[in-house]
């Protein structure tokens, strides 16, 4: 087995949050395995390994070389996800179970795949959910469900994996991935003066797959500004 370094595989790592944690543990001197359903429009550090981590032949296939590759796996960050609103009413099945196979399936999928290297390293799963896990916006049904299953899957996945691997859950609130125009009261209506930046969960990410978090497992960690604790009436 190789032993020159710490593995980590992140997964929806070609934008947004994934991209963020793949580049702060890269920058922490972790070997990274990028993972994304696309190509990254720009590079990535690491390895990058284009997988649809719905389909359970390609994550198979994905761990699989991992262990043919790396030799090892220290860490999973679990943070692939896609967003569908659609009014109840005109939500497909179809529409309904692909937002739920890979914002929540595919963590199934990716830990029951990669158990046994995670085991050998006594490794970390971190999952990314939502703080939709706990409210809502209309329209949002599939996501919100997808997060909140999520949620309980990973102290789900705790309890049943402890000792040898540790999972938590990451919670974001509104993360600025540069994909919309903000306003002042954007920022100002969050209790910490500011949108979130995917800077800010991977920082809480690096901490929870590393060695002074080995006493945390089974959480759920919320980084939204502090807008849950927020009582928002119409004025």
């Amino acid at each position: 087995m190789t032993q020159d370094g710490r593995v980590v595989l992140v997964t929806g790592a070609a934008r947004g949050i994934g991209r963020a944690v793949a580049t702060r543990l890269a920058g922490e001197g972790w070997r990274v395995v990028a993972v994304d359903r696309q190509a990254p429009a720009a590079g990535l550090p690491g390895r990058f390994v284009q997988t649809d981590v719905a389909a359970e032949a390609e994550v198979a296939a994905l761990l699989a070389g991992v262990r043919a590759r790396e030799g090892r796996l220290d860490a999973l960050v679990s943070n692939a996800g896609i967003m569908l609103r659609k009014p109840l009413a005109d939500l497909s099945l179809a529409a309904w179970s692909q937002v739920l196979a890979t914002n929540l399936t595919a963590t199934f999928l990716l830990v029951r795949a990669a158990e046994a290297l995670l085991r050998e390293a006594r490794g970390a799963v971190v999952t990314i959910a939502s703080t939709r896990a706990r409210q809502s916006e209309a329209d949002t049904e599939s996501y919100a469900a997808s997060k909140g299953g999520l949620v309980a899957l990973s102290h789900a996945l705790a309890v049943s994996l402890g000792p040898a691997v540790r999972v938590n859950a990451v919670s974001p609130g509104w993360i600025d991935t540069g994909e919309e125009t903000l306003r002042a009261e954007d920022h100002a209506q969050h209790p910490a003066g500011r949108v979130g930046r995917p800077a800010d969960v991977a920082a809480l990410v690096a901490w929870l797959v590393g060695p002074e978090s080995g006493f945390v497992t089974g959480a759920e960690f919320t980084t939204d500004g502090g807008m849950t604790r927020k009582m928002i009436y119409a004025g």
